[in-house]
């Protein structure tokens, strides 16, 4: 029984750990949300991008070697990292000269 507990135990906190490591960022006209997202340096990380807009997207990153195009209202996962400590920027990029379709990536 006690074994039973402790794999329990470990099966919900590796679970709430990938929970983690996921981060959601939504794009409404055009415009990412939030404009700048902290991860921890050294760590694989999931990006969630959801576009809620009627029309494609495109996650570009190229500080991060990253494209992903997300269809209109829907998501798509980008994976990333382990980053070293720095700033790497994002954009939106059929919108990429506005300014709310651009974004920061921080990893410290």
């Amino acid at each position: 029984m006690k074994f039973a507990l402790a794999a329990l135990s470990l099966c919900a906190a590796s679970s709430a750990m990938a929970a983690d490591d996921v981060i959601t960022l939504t794009i409404d006209n055009h415009v990412f949300s939030p404009k700048e997202v902290k991860v921890p340096a050294g760590k694989k990380f999931d990006l969630k991008v959801v576009n809620n807009d009627g029309t494609p997207a495109e996650f570009e990153s190229k500080p991060l070697s990253r494209e992903k195009v997300i269809p209109a209202k829907s998501s798509a996962v980008v994976h990333l990292g382990p980053l070293k400590p720095g700033r790497y920027n994002f954009v939106e990029e059929f919108h990429e000269k506005e300014a709310g379709a651009q974004g920061t990536i921080v990893a410290e």
